[in-house]
């Protein structure tokens, strides 16, 4: 048993032990699946806070010849899967924490010289019978282990893009693809290899490193193929938490849901164990993240990004080419970059059907309004949503004005590259003006209702407020608008919903580019 090789199962049982620990042992059953098919290299990307970390570990506990994990493993559902006696503890493991070693070394340019002669050191002390030559590289090492007895490895490495999301020196850069490239791409070393996993924010970057990691499958937050269900908490998992610690889902939802995998709702697991701890629902992203992470990318404010920014944040999806993005922290040449990157940070999820993304849920949302704040460009964007509430409060109060000069406003904001008098740029004007609306109501656009479709209906999901139903008109009048919501009886589509009801009537005349509204309650019985 060392620190680096064949490590103890120390660090799983912790997690084991917390308060909230949800079964992903499964997993288990899906890798050894994979390490009997030429699907033995595996790249795993994922956000902060998503679990790399304690996946490995469980891995290595389950891998490690250094331990014994049958009893660690005995209460949770890999231990009746089929497999499980397959690779228990069977393996030597090689487990690195290349973010750690790299923070904690005092000469980062030597550092991975450094890590190669610990680890080396520990092959050696393991394994005393085996006539070690002057081994450079833990490849080397290896492979005299494997020539000599037949020993096969598993190498976990978590945090592996370190050094690509670091702005390190081109030597030691080198150094790292030499590395990897030792570790992982030599046919010589292939047979060795029971598993390689590693772990990153990023997938493998595309362009010097590629040609040393094309052997790996990647399993990134854009598409995780099989392991889906492993990327953070499915929908049930999070029912069952909620039942457990007596927490509203559906606010658990509307805060920590968003990244949807092959059908399955995935929410972000940290957040919500952290929701269930105390009891409340805020934004824990911040807490290990920063908004500057946005606010440095909308900056370079490429073509369209920001139109694209704005219909984002009034609750829209966008298209995105996820294709043309390099991986690295250095070649943003669009948009789409932009976003892609955004994506695999957790800042944006992808629906891959559409190509399309969005901004995920209420915590990463708040990130969103931070960035903002501080983007001289999004200025304006800033003020209007600031002055949202308010609106929302006048709109209650019927004042109909106030709605109508917000509109005015924000109409000619949300049109840059687009026409003025495009009934999107209207709707999107809307949405902005009644961005802090997302707090209390759950907006549904074009939805199905009475005999048509109702433009955008408001449905509170907070007690002792009326839901809103707004008709948009061109060149028409508010009294056309009104009598629409009326006749068409969009309200039937809130059966459900029993309280006052809020028609709000919007007409927009092309010619003097302004708007007018009108509002009326009407009581639902």
């Amino acid at each position: 048993m060392g620190i680096y090789l064949n490590p103890n199962n120390d660090n799983f049982k912790e997690t084991l032990t917390s308060e909230i620990y949800v079964d992903k042992t499964m997993m288990i059953s899906t890798i050894n699946q994979f390490m009997k098919t030429n699907n033995k290299y595996i790249c795993i990307s994922r956000p902060r806070r998503f679990g790399k970390t304690i996946t490995g570990n469980m891995l290595s506990a389950y891998f490690s010849k250094g331990c014994d994990s049958r009893n660690l493993f005995a209460p949770y559902k890999i231990s009746s899967d089929q497999s499980f006696e397959s690779n228990l503890n069977k393996l030597n493991v090689i487990q690195i924490d290349m973010n750690s070693e790299y923070r904690n070394a005092f000469e980062k340019d030597s550092f991975l010289d450094n890590l190669t002669q610990k680890v080396i050191i520990e092959i050696k002390q393991e394994f005393p019978d085996v006539n070690f030559n002057q081994e450079s590289s833990i490849a080397d090492a290896i492979l005299s282990v494997y020539a000599a007895n037949g020993e096969r490895f598993v190498i976990i490495l978590d945090e592996y893009d370190v050094i690509v999301r670091e702005n390190v020196s081109e030597k030691l850069y080198t150094q790292y693809l030499d590395f990897l490239n030792g570790l992982f791409k030599s046919n010589t070393i292939r047979p060795a290899i029971a598993l390689a996993y590693i772990t990153g924010i990023l997938p493998i970057i595309r362009d010097k490193v590629q040609s040393k990691l094309n052997n790996f499958r990647e399993y990134t937050i854009l598409d995780a193929g099989k392991l889906s269900e492993f990327i953070g908490f499915t929908e049930d998992e999070v029912k069952e938490l909620c039942r457990k610690y007596n927490v509203e889902f559906e606010e658990c939802r509307r805060w920590y849901d968003g990244y949807s995998q092959y059908g399955l709702e995935i929410y972000n697991p940290e957040s919500v164990v952290l929701s269930m701890e105390t009891g409340s629902f805020e934004s824990y992203w911040s807490k290990t993240s920063t908004y500057a992470v946005i606010s440095d990318r909308i900056q370079q404010n490429f073509a369209g990004v920001k139109d694209d920014v704005i219909k984002m944040l009034t609750g829209e999806s966008i298209d995105v080419n996820v294709t043309m993005y390099m991986n690295t922290m250095t070649d943003f040449h669009g948009k789409d970059d932009i976003f892609t990157y955004l994506i695999h940070l957790g800042y944006l999820a992808y629906n891959k059907t559409e190509k399309s993304c969005r901004i995920p849920n209420k915590e990463v949302y708040q990130e969103w309004l931070n960035a903002i704040s501080v983007v001289d460009e999004y200025s304006e964007t800033n003020k209007i949503i600031q002055s949202s509430k308010q609106l929302l409060k006048e709109t209650l109060h019927g004042n109909a004005e106030a709605v109508a000069l917000s509109l005015d406003e924000s109409h000619i904001h949300v049109t840059s590259n687009r026409s003025y008098n495009n009934e999107d740029a209207l709707q999107s004007a809307i949405y902005l003006s009644y961005i802090y609306a997302l707090n209390k109501y759950t907006i549904v656009k074009e939805m199905t209702a009475g005999k048509g479709f109702a433009d955008v209906v408001f449905i509170p999901f907070l007690p002792d407020i009326p839901a809103m139903i707004i008709e948009l008109k061109h060149n028409k009048s508010t009294e056309t608008a009104l009598n629409q919501i009326k006749q068409k009886k969009y309200f039937d589509s809130l059966e459900h919903y029993k309280g006052d009801l809020i028609f709000v009537a919007i007409n927009y005349d092309e010619i003097t580019k302004s708007h007018e509204c009108k509002i009326e309650r009407f009581e639902k019985l």
